[in-house]
């Protein structure tokens, strides 16, 4: 028996298991496989351990629907601030958490003894296609040209730890993004795939997003997704620095500091209920 507290940013939903007093399950993607399962399983888009650490308070390990590891989870990691919070893991209202895509700082917004939001600090976004990766002969992509079945989109490409596409469509309430999304996901100018955002600029200010998340499908909500669609919107002149991204489990607000070295991210963290499985 195992036990697990699903929580969820926005919509985007995870099972969490508390491994800093207990060891980390074996065959952890098989289980982030069995736990995701929303017939047969708890039900969420992934699974998201919480470990000890050698170099921060904490350490997040991400698995996807498909029991793929990801590097980085902008959703997960407020959860994991408001449960090592509200568990009693710390008392500390800043704390530091490792993650494969490098150490974030978190800063906790409390009230009444429990985290209502969290703002991370999510790092420099990274634009080099190498490093995205992103096959691409442009130093910054901006204009790659991809056709999938009957449509031909331009994305811009931007790292927030995990590959992210983002291309423009003229209504995304109306698009059908399962369609486009599971094509473009693995098109081979993404060597790891990619995190794909269909995004509409609603002004200076404000953009409405959807995303299909490799690995997951569409999901409700993508942290990571949502720092990367306000840095290709400021980069290709369509938006201001500070915006609020619209996702369909609600809003986030990011900001990108103006020596461009940070961006942040500030949202809800929910806790849905607790429980114990057994696998």
């Amino acid at each position: 028996m195992i036990k697990f507290t699903k929580m969820h940013g926005l919509g985007n939903d995870y099972v969490y298991i508390d491994c800093t007093k207990q060891e980390e399950p074996k065959n952890i993607s098989d289980l982030a496989k069995f736990v995701s399962n929303r017939h047969f399983g708890v039900g969420s888009d992934g699974l998201i351990l919480i470990c000890k650490s050698d170099i921060c308070d904490f350490k997040m390990r991400m698995f996807n629907y498909d029991g793929t590891e990801a590097q980085m989870c902008g959703n997960g990691i407020r959860c994991v601030g408001k449960f090592v919070y509200d568990k009693g893991l710390t008392t500390k209202e800043e704390i530091t958490v490792e993650t494969l895509a490098g150490i974030k700082v978190l800063e906790l917004n409390v009230k009444n003894n429990k985290v209502e939001t969290v703002k991370v600090d999510m790092g420099k976004p990274i634009l080099d296609p190498e490093k995205i990766p992103v096959i691409s002969e442009e130093k910054i992509v901006k204009n790659l040209e991809l056709q999938a079945e009957d449509k031909k989109f331009k994305f811009t490409c931007v790292s927030m730890g995990n590959p992210h596409a983002i291309t423009i469509v003229e209504n995304v309430d109306e698009f059908d993004v399962e369609k486009y999304g599971k094509i473009l996901e693995v098109d081979s100018h993404f060597p790891e795939r990619a995190n794909i955002e269909f995004i509409q600029i609603l002004d200076k200010e404000t953009i409405k997003m959807r995303v299909w998340e490799r690995g997951s499908g569409e999901t409700f909500a993508c942290g990571t997704g949502a720092c990367a669609v306000a840095v290709a919107s400021n980069i290709n002149g369509l938006t201001n620095k500070d915006v609020t991204v619209k996702l369909l489990g609600g809003d986030l607000k990011i900001q990108w500091n103006e020596d461009n070295e940070h961006i942040y991210m500030t949202g809800p963290a929910t806790t849905v209920f607790e429980g114990e499985i057994e696998i």
